[in-house]
C-alpha cells in the first residue's frame, strides 16, 4: 500500500498555508518524532533521538512542546520553532499521556508505574512539583474545557479520576467493567464539561458519563461492519475526539481499520472513514475541516476531509505511530 502523500488541491492546501497550524506525530517504537505541516501534508521538522515518545501537548502560546519519553521516564521539553531541547524533566515512574493547564501554568503526566499516579509539572521552572496518587496505573490524562479538573484514566484500575485543579486532590472517580482507553470531553455551553466518552478494554465502541451527576448514562457500541481488521491489545476501539467547533464526534475502529464519525449533540452515526491498520489516536486541524488519524499497524497517518468523510492524503511516518496532536506557532 502506498503511504507517500497524495496530492492536493490548491483548495485544499491554500487556506491552511495561511496558518501555522503544525501536527505533531509520535512515533511509539521509533526514535524519532514528525512534525507535519497540514498545508502542504509534508514532514517540515523532526524530534531526533527521542525513543519510545508516548504523549504531546503543547504550551497555549505554541512556543513549546511537551513530550512524555517512556524510555528514560522524563518529559522531554522542545522549543516548537527548531526542535531544540530545552529540559529533560525526570518522572515519579513510567509515563504515558500529558496534558497541559489551560493557563499554561501546569503540566500533567500520567505515570502509569504501579500504584498509579499524575506528576505535576511547574511550566515556569520546569520542575516536578507533586505526585498525586490516583485509582490505578494512570494511562491517559486530560484537562478540561473549563480549566477546573484533571481527567485521569486507568486501563488496570477500570476507573476515571478527577483531580481539582486548584487543591491538585482527586475529589471523585467513577469505576467501569473494563479499562478506561482514550476520553474525550464535551463542553458545555457554560464552558463546563457536559459529557465524558469513554473507550473501554474490550469494548467496540464508548461508554457516556454525564461529568455533573458523575455516573454512565449510556454505551454505544460502533457498527459491527465494514469488518476489515482486528482488535489489538484488548483495544478495538482506541482512539476518539470532539471537532474543535463541537459538532462531531471521531472514533477511532481497529476491527474497521478506519474512524466513525458521529453528530454532536445528538451522535447520530454519519458514516465510517477507511484509514489503515491499528488506528490509535486522532487530532484536528483548528478549522474542524481535516481529522489527522495515525495508522499504528501502517506507519502513516491518514488526512480525513471532515465534511465530505473522504480520506485525502497519507503521510508516512515513523515506526508505530500513535498519539498526536494539533498546536498553533506564534
Amino acid at each position: 500500500m502506498m503511504k507517500t502523500a497524495l496530492c492536493l488541491s490548491p483548495l485544499f492546501a491554500l487556506p491552511l498555508l495561511a496558518s501555522s497550524v503544525r501536527i505533531y506525530q509520535t512515533n511509539s517504537a521509533g526514535d524519532d518524532l514528525d512534525v507535519i505541516d497540514p498545508g502542504t501534508n509534508k514532514i517540515v521538522m523532526k524530534i531526533k533521538d527521542l525513543e519510545a515518545a508516548h504523549g504531546v501537548a503543547f504550551s497555549p502560546e505554541g512556543t513549546r512542546a511537551y513530550i512524555t519519553c517512556e524510555a528514560d521516564s522524563s518529559v522531554w521539553v522542545v522549543e516548537t520553532k527548531d526542535a531544540r531541547l530545552v529540559s529533560k524533566i525526570p518522572l515519579s515512574g513510567h509515563p504515558n499521556n500529558i496534558a497541559v493547564s489551560k493557563d499554561g501554568r501546569l503540566i500533567f503526566a500520567a505515570i502509569v508505574t504501579a500504584p498509579g499516579a499524575v506528576d505535576v509539572i511547574d511550566a515556569q521552572t520546569l520542575r516536578n512539583v507533586k505526585t498525586i496518587p490516583v485509582k490505578g496505573n494512570a494511562h491517559n490524562v486530560y484537562v478540561t474545557p473549563d480549566d477546573k479538573f484533571v481527567v485521569v484514566g486507568s486501563v488496570v484500575g477500570k476507573s476515571i479520576t478527577v483531580i481539582d485543579e486548584s487543591a491538585l486532590k482527586p475529589v471523585w472517580d467513577i469505576g467501569f467493567d473494563e479499562g478506561v482507553r482514550p476520553i474525550a470531553l464535551e463542553r458545555a455551553a457554560d464552558g463546563s464539561t457536559a459529557r465524558m466518552f469513554v473507550q473501554l478494554s474490550n469494548v467496540h465502541g464508548f461508554a457516556i458519563v454525564d461529568f455533573k451527576t458523575r455516573k454512565e448514562t449510556q454505551r454505544v457500541m460502533l457498527p459491527d461492519t465494514p469488518r476489515r481488521g482486528h482488535a489489538h491489545s484488548d483495544a478495538p476501539s482506541h482512539g476518539i475526539g470532539i471537532s474543535p467547533d463541537g459538532k462531531m464526534l471521531w472514533v477511532n475502529s481497529s476491527l474497521a481499520c478506519g474512524v466513525f464519525a458521529y453528530s454532536l449533540p445528538d451522535l447520530k452515526l454519519l458514516g465510517n472513514v477507511a484509514t489503515g491498520s491499528t488506528p490509535d489516536w486522532l487530532t484536528f486541524t483548528p478549522d474542524s475541516q481535516f481529522v489527522y488519524v495515525a495508522n499504528a499497524g501502517e506507519n502513516y497517518v491518514s488526512v480525513v476531509k471532515t465534511q465530505t468523510l473522504t480520506e485525502v492524503a497519507r503521510i508516512a511516518v515513523g515506526e508505530v505511530p500513535k498519539r498526536n496532536g494539533t498546536m498553533i506557532l506564534p
